[in-house]
């Protein structure tokens, strides 16, 4: 999928994710472009961005959302910056088809 922010590891996928902390409420935005170019998936959380509940409060929106365990989800670098780098873990190919495919499904 051109333009998606999932990317193959060799142990599952990375997903470039922005996060809104603070939102009115907890849902995915949808697909957007860095400054650099690169894609990102838009989430806001109402939860604060402090002691990493932003960052849990998004695992467990992104694990409901794509019907997998939060365990699977683990934040690889950005735990306390907006922009977040997420490590989802897997067979690299299904999980990248997986997320490719819900994200043409419910953001063209």
């Amino acid at each position: 999928m051109p333009g998606s922010p999932v990317e193959k590891v060799k142990d599952g996928v990375t997903v470039r994710v922005r996060v809104a902390p603070r939102a009115a409420r907890d849902r995915i935005v949808g697909l957007a472009a860095e400054p650099d170019g690169k894609p990102v998936l838009k989430v806001g959380v109402t939860a604060p961005p402090e002691g990493g509940k932003a960052n849990h409060a998004v695992i467990k929106l992104l694990a409901k959302s794509w019907r997998m365990p939060k365990t699977a989800i683990s934040v690889k670098r950005g735990a306390s910056d907006r922009r977040k780098l997420l490590h989802v873990a897997g067979a690299p190919g299904e999980v990248e088809e997986r997320l490719n495919a819900w994200m043409r499904e419910n953001y063209g």
